[in-house]
């Protein structure tokens, strides 16, 4: 696995801190890597500003901060617009589709989207929103092998919620399978449109 440097942003209450650790633990312990997460957040219990930075490598990472990351996964509008300037270009925006709406961005950025909360709601437990997330993040940038994620999922969550989580992160990741399916349609027929006018 290449160097990969993530932050995870969003506010307090909402799982920022559980899911980088969910993705560390899928990089390091459920499949051969190694990862590092710093995080940091306000004073309040929940509601307050809150993120997380994750560097996962296939060699041991020697510094453990993230200026500017190759992905970001934002969970609401003040960690958008604190982080957004901060992503590399070329880089990889996650966002929850109904938290965040997006404004200018660095080069080449390729966005994503998923109504996570909405998914959540409909399993019944919105505290599950991290876990559709996470699910979505897999799929989309495949730094971490799907069965390692689910496995630090199942590993992560209180054993009477661990069924619950399983099928957060089951519906986030294949949301993030059709996203990428849809993407990758629209440009083959992009491609298809621009031979055809040559």
């Amino acid at each position: 696995m290449p160097v990969s440097e993530i932050r995870i942003a969003g506010f307090g209450g909402q799982g920022v801190i559980l899911s980088a650790i969910i993705i560390g633990k899928a990089g390091c312990i459920y499949q051969p890597g190694y990862a590092t997460m710093t995080q940091n957040f306000g004073p309040e219990a929940r509601g307050g500003a809150c993120s997380a930075q994750l560097i996962l490598s296939d060699t041991p990472v020697l510094y453990p901060y993230v200026p500017r990351p190759d992905i970001l996964v934002v969970m609401s509008q003040e960690a958008y617009g604190l982080f957004a300037p901060q992503l590399k270009d070329e880089g990889t925006l996650i966002i929850e589709e109904d938290l965040v709406r997006i404004g200018e961005l660095p080069a080449g950025v390729r966005v994503y989207s998923v109504p996570a909360t909405r998914i959540a709601e409909e399993l019944g437990k919105k505290m599950v929103l991290n876990i559709v997330m996470v699910g979505f993040f897999g799929a989309i940038t495949q730094v971490v092998e799907r069965e390692a994620l689910r496995n630090a999922v199942g590993d992560s969550v209180p054993p009477a919620y661990r069924e619950l989580n399983l099928k957060a992160f089951d519906r986030g990741f294949e949301y993030g399978v059709k996203e990428l399916t849809e993407v990758i349609v629209k440009q083959e027929s992009e491609v298809a449109v621009a031979a055809l006018e040559n």
